[in-house]
């Protein structure tokens, strides 16, 4: 069933539990992350990123997980992730997804609040939810390790004395927080500002957001849970295990695309059900 981020993570967070938010490019992705969601029964988001778009258009990611959200037999948030400008956020409201990351965390404090709480508005009246970000959740490439506690880094990290002024002037219904994690694989082990993500799990009733997830460790995550996180973003995981699995394939005689598909499900539907399961959000559905 098409669900909302509020729909999937205002239970979350009552029951202290996380939702993952899978990015799924194609049927194989998408197959193998909501089969995962139905067989444990956990509620799920899946999506694409603005990033993502030069290898899937917007409208083709929409074509395939609209109509399995609403098909499901758990919910399913259907997220546009990481929208960087505000025409492209449009597009993937029209299009029908249920829920908006607007990223204008590398903006000014009070830009940030202000164009949030425009699409807030609009996002709303279109019946879909909105995240923002607060404090900056920055890149593994180009040699920078921001998950590493690097001097300096603290600086991008979300601080807590703002968070109650930009939730209820942005209107978001989720905020991801910078507390020490990065986008894509990780250089060094990533060392998570726990006691950041409690104290404003404390100051506010908002769904916390984890981004950068895949490479962090198991007690990583259930830790980062316990103190307050709702949604956790993952896709380099996924992203990496369904190449593999297609590269096992074509080592073992495979020689067609038909081949390859259900080993690239197959495999997807495996590493989602466990990080479901490491969630606690199978059964809540």
């Amino acid at each position: 069933m098409l669900a909302t981020l509020n729909d999937v993570l205002i239970p979350a967070k009552k029951g202290r539990y996380a939702v993952g938010m899978f990015n799924a490019l194609n049927v194989e992705m998408a197959r193998g992350v909501i089969s995962a969601a139905e067989e444990t029964r956990s509620p799920v988001i899946v999506g694409t990123a603005e990033v993502l778009l030069p290898y899937v258009p917007l409208e083709n990611v929409a074509d395939v997980l609209i109509p399995m959200a609403r098909r499901a037999s758990v919910p399913v948030a259907v997220h546009y992730d990481h929208g960087i400008t505000f025409l492209r956020c449009m597009e993937a409201l029209k299009l029908g997804f249920t829920s908006i990351m607007y990223d204008c965390s590398t903006d000014t404090y009070e830009e940030n609040i202000r164009k949030v709480a425009e699409l807030s508005r609009i996002a709303h009246a279109f019946g879909a939810s909105v995240e923002a970000e607060l404090g900056h959740v920055g890149d593994n490439e180009g040699g920078v390790e921001c998950g590493s506690n690097t001097p300096g880094h603290e600086s991008l990290y979300t601080d807590p004395r703002q968070v109650k002024d930009f939730v209820e002037r942005s209107g978001a219904d989720a905020l991801a927080i910078a507390v020490g994690t990065a986008h894509g694989p990780y250089k060094l082990p990533p060392k998570l500002d726990f006691f950041r993500i409690r104290t404003i799990a404390e100051t506010i009733p908002t769904p916390l957001v984890l981004h950068g997830g895949s490479g962090l460790s198991d007690d990583d995550f259930r830790q980062a849970i316990a103190r307050g996180i709702s949604k956790v973003n993952i896709f380099t995981n996924i992203n990496i295990a369904g190449a593999a699995a297609s590269k096992a394939a074509l080592n073992g005689g495979a020689s067609a695309m038909t081949d390859l598909m259900a080993a690239q499900t197959s495999v997807i539907n495996e590493e989602c059900a466990n990080i479901m399961r490491l969630f606690s959000s199978d059964g809540k559905a």
